[in-house]
């Protein structure tokens, strides 16, 4: 990607006391004689020509070192930055599921066709800067006025007018706004490319939150089973006891009662699993009841390794900033061909031909018709029309500007508050397994006790509900490890990398920052 520079310099300029057009007189040397006696003529006629100066972008690029960005991150990242990072986390059954999105999901072949559109305004871009070609035909019934400048016998007559003709042009591109208008085009084709790319991390993530959520609910859905057949288990004791007169049928009723509420919250776990797996149905472009049979286990999927800070080169691996950046470019390029609108627009032109009056005539001897030569158009007056174009070019520098420091801010703190949250969550589950160990031990005395006639059935509800609550939360503290897990994949880029079209991962900043001043 080549850097721009605001206001663009393309050629030396001549003396400014020259005249009132700086930049014409630097161009007009490489002209043909009889181009620079009509540029001259043209320029020292002029009393005045449309400016430019004073339109210029504002905003400043940020740095994301500057918004706490590590300068350097060690290897300890690399497999969330593999081009399949899904692969890292051991699931076989995840990556078919991934694969075939990225096969078939409509949205991403969305984001190709968007690609495959940008990439025909390239070749249109730098078809405007090539010579030009074109063949014309014409013929035409006119009848001559005879009173006119057409003596008798044209005169007053209808005659047919016939018209073959080659002519091509060439506009010189001294001032370089066609360059810029490619440069432009290649800055959408490759921003496009990057959004293409965040679009197929941004669907595999998905898929890999949505599959873990199918395991995390799956998994609740045996703590509230096993939790029924314990209620069952324990109402068949309080009956028991009831016959013996041990207990009374208050305890019965409460018994009773448990057995519902298990069944009501395996209903609303099933309701959940059937939606989930809808979701990565669509997510895969199948019909609804194509996941029926799928139920994943959080123990089977993986962790990765945790990176120790956000790392500085972000910008390299995530396709959302590149798309940005390449926003910018594109921006910068097309408020360079803009200004270059305030400067000579010099063409070359040549035809050759046949023209006769009367059809039969075309082809005769005499008929032939040819002629070259250049042709100079300069803006002198234009009420405002080209600084209205070069400053709404410029806020669209500025707009792509902000847009890249706020996709950088998003990027950082997407990627500190995954890390945070992976720590946190770390801490949370070395808490959980020792309260969980504490209640389990404490539900089994107490339904020891309890069989034994040394304590209540209030106590067991009491012990029982802290162990379900224990259960319920090792499983959402190990989904929401793997969770954050995928999140931070997808926070680094996911293995975007931009090739050769990508600029230096260390430079975007300082490349940008250029386009600002």
């Amino acid at each position: 990607m080549k850097p721009y520079q605001l206001p663009i310099q393309a050629v030396p300029l001549a003396d400014p006391h020259d005249g009132p057009c700086p930049g014409v007189r630097a161009a007009l040397p490489t002209l043909t004689a009889v181009a620079i006696a009509l540029a001259s003529s043209v320029v020292l006629a002029l009393a005045g020509c449309a400016s430019s100066a004073g339109i210029e972008p504002a905003a400043q690029l940020q740095s994301p070192v500057g918004l706490g960005a590590a300068v350097a991150a060690g290897a300890s990242i690399t497999p969330a930055l593999a081009a399949d990072w899904w692969r890292a986390f051991g699931d076989a059954a995840l990556n078919d599921l991934i694969e075939r999105s990225l096969a078939d999901n409509p949205g991403l072949k969305v984001a190709q066709a968007r690609l495959a559109r940008a990439e025909a305004a390239v070749g249109g871009a730098e078809a405007n800067a090539g010579p030009q070609l074109n063949g014309s035909l014409d013929v035409s019934r006119q009848r001559f006025s005879g009173n006119s400048i057409y003596p008798p016998p044209l005169g007053g007559s209808v005659r047919t007018l016939a018209t073959a003709q080659i002519s091509g042009s060439w506009e010189i591109d001294f001032f370089g706004r066609n360059r810029a208008a490619i440069e432009a085009a290649l800055g959408t084709q490759r921003a496009a490319r990057a959004d293409a790319a965040a679009a197929r991390v941004l669907l595999a993530s998905n898929v890999a939150r949505n599959y873990v959520q199918l395991a995390r609910l799956i998994e609740q859905r045996d703590v509230a089973q096993r939790s029924l057949k314990q209620r069952d288990d324990v109402l068949s004791l309080i009956k028991q006891r009831v016959q013996g007169g041990l207990d009374t049928t208050v305890e019965q009723r409460q018994g009773e009662g448990a057995l519902p509420e298990s069944r009501q919250q395996i209903e609303a776990l099933d309701e959940q699993i059937t939606l989930t797996r809808h979701a990565l149905a669509a997510l895969t472009a199948q019909a609804p009841d194509a996941m029926d049979g799928l139920a994943p286990h959080l123990a089977s999927v993986q962790g990765v390794p945790l990176p120790a800070a956000v790392p500085a080169d972000l910008l390299g691996r995530r396709a959302d900033v590149a798309a940005a950046r390449w926003r910018v470019e594109a921006a910068g390029s097309d408020a360079q061909s803009a200004r270059a609108q305030f400067y000579p627009n010099i063409n070359l032109t040549a035809f050759i031909g046949l023209a006769s009056i009367g059809l039969d005539q075309l082809v005769k001897s005499g008929s032939e018709q040819y002629g070259a030569g250049p042709a100079l158009r300069l803006p002198i007056f234009d009420a405002g029309r080209l600084r209205a174009n070069l400053r709404g070019k410029t806020a669209d520098v500025d707009a792509a500007i902000e847009s890249y420091n706020g996709t950088v801010i998003d990027a950082v703190h997407d990627v500190a508050d995954q890390i945070a949250s992976l720590r946190s969550v770390e801490r949370q589950q070395a808490e959980q397994v020792r309260a969980q160990a504490a209640t389990e031990s404490a539900y089994d005395l107490s339904t020891q006790r309890y069989k034994a006639g040394l304590g209540n059935y209030l106590t067991v509800l009491n012990a029982e509900g802290a162990v379900l609550n224990q259960r319920r939360l090792a499983v959402d503290l190990r989904a929401r490890w793997l969770d954050s897990q995928i999140a931070l994949a997808r926070a680094l880029g996911g293995g975007y990398s931009a090739g050769a079209d990508s600029v230096a991962a260390a430079e975007p900043q300082t490349r940008l920052a250029r386009a600002a001043q």
